[in-house]
């Protein structure tokens, strides 16, 4: 696995961190608004800094001189930022100016033995003659940027290379391995759980709904296999979202299913299973991703709460039974190392190809136990399926009327399959492919003797007339 060199991003909320972070990773990976402290925990992006210079930056929260709950963590994230790093941009903000806390935030750096350098964003047409007034800060020159507009990013790129360790060239900046997309209503352990799984306080886990925000991407290896966790922010009802950075948090959550290869749904034992829940199943389910139930908090209920729990999961969640469920408490740690073998096989077998062959004994077998119910007096019928793309493995019927078939008899066809295949939490997608009639639109041509008895034929009708 190869070390990339780390360039972290610090600096007051609002000065534009995450602009800069979405400019020079080339994406909009991180929430972007005026709103201020709309990054919360640490995110990582491999960028290509120059021709074959790779690295890691980090997009941190802004810093605060408050002394909220919220705010402290996310100054131990920071912190726990600036120890990854070998280079800091200490960004501040031209129409600020500099600002008291401008003056803490850098008499705190000044005493790391880090290389930092000190990022003057929103500088629009401004030269160094104007921005004097940042010598104060006691860290060198500013380098004036516009992450905006993207003016003086090179500059910035070509002050930032000499001071890197030695650069790895690699043929791909990024393994992403098997991508689990942590997802749940706001306050049910999600970030408790992936920091139970990395052995630290990776992500910013607080008890306040809505702490995660961004969708975080983590890498990680555990026993050689490759991992890419995927922190989403806690899904609310929509009558429930009244920030606007709610509602990028629900798009960003809704794109963390895509990402990912396995989602891991966590619920609330205490909770038991909502609606909401059942919704965000169906999203997961429309997706067709590999699923995984947790149940989180569940060494904290009695056996009855526990029955009632159980109760509730198998009436509504019956449309995902091919799903299993895990019981944990993620906050002591039981049951959580037990959550990959079935990780890495649904992985498995939502990536795998079946042979044709197999397919069709199986669909030979599904309509001699049911064949699909007449529509409008024709009934469908299924001569041939083969297997087209994988998460999850599509199925293509072909046949007759097939346009017909009712949602009852879909779902049976995918059950039969699932357990005949004996797939593991993953989901089948079907689709139907009506056959073509060879003779469409083709005029039929007939021979003399057709004609000679047609006529024959017409002058035998004419006289029963």
């Amino acid at each position: 696995m190869v070390s990339y060199p780390i360039i972290s991003l610090v600096g007051r909320p609002n000065v534009g961190k995450s602009t800069l972070f979405n400019r020079l990773s080339k994406s909009r990976q991180a929430l972007v608004s005026d709103f201020e402290g709309l990054t919360r925990d640490r995110q990582y992006a491999s960028i290509e800094l120059d021709d074959n210079i790779y690295c890691s930056i980090v997009d941190t929260g802004g810093l605060t001189n408050e002394n909220s709950l919220i705010d402290s963590g996310i100054q131990d994230q920071v912190l726990n930022a600036l120890n990854e790093s070998d280079v800091i941009y200490f960004i501040v903000s031209n129409k600020d100016g500099v600002t008291s806390l401008d003056l803490d935030i850098a008499s705190q750096l000044r005493k790391l033995k880090k290389n930092i350098i000190l990022v003057c964003n929103k500088a629009e047409g401004l030269d160094k003659s104007s921005a004097s007034e940042f010598y104060e800060l006691g860290l060198g020159d500013p380098c004036l940027i516009s992450a905006e507009h993207n003016q003086g990013i090179q500059d910035l790129i070509e002050m930032t290379i000499p001071l890197l360790p030695e650069i790895i060239e690699i043929e791909s900046p990024e393994v992403k391995g098997i991508a689990v997309a942590v997802l749940g209503r706001p306050n049910v352990g999600k970030s408790t759980l992936i920091n139970r799984i990395l052995g630290e306080e990776r992500v910013l886990a607080i008890d306040i709904p809505g702490t995660t925000r961004d969708s975080i991407f983590i890498p990680f290896e555990r026993e050689g296999q490759q991992y890419t966790l995927i922190d989403t922010a806690g899904i609310r009802r929509k009558r429930s979202v009244n920030e606007k950075v709610e509602i990028f948090s629900i798009i960003k959550a809704k794109d963390a299913i895509d990402d990912s290869h396995v989602v891991i749904l966590v619920l609330d034992a205490h909770e038991g299973v909502t609606e909401q829940d059942a919704t965000l199943l169906g999203m997961v389910e429309d997706k067709g991703r590999a699923l995984l139930i947790v149940i989180n908090k569940w060494d904290g209920l009695d056996d009855y709460q526990k029955n009632e729990v159980k109760r509730k999961l198998d009436v509504k969640l019956s449309f995902v039974n091919y799903a299993s469920v895990h019981y944990i408490s993620a906050l002591h740690g039981s049951g959580v190392g037990k959550l990959f073998a079935p990780i890495k096989k649904s992985f498995e077998h939502a990536g795998q190809r079946f042979p044709t062959s197999l397919l069709n004994k199986i669909l030979e077998k599904a309509n001699d136990a049911h064949q699909a119910p007449p529509v409008a007096g024709r009934r469908p019928r299924l001569k041939f399926v083969n297997q087209t793309d994988v998460f999850p493995p599509t199925l293509i019927f072909h046949g007759n009327h097939v346009n017909n078939i009712p949602n009852s008899y879909e779902r049976f066809l995918k059950n039969f399959f699932i357990t005949s295949l004996k797939l593991s939490n993953t989901p089948i997608k079907i689709e139907y492919k009506a056959g073509d009639n060879p003779f469409k639109d083709r005029k039929n041509t007939l021979s003399v003797r057709q004609v000679q008895k047609k006529r024959r034929l017409m002058k035998f009708v004419k006289k029963k007339k």
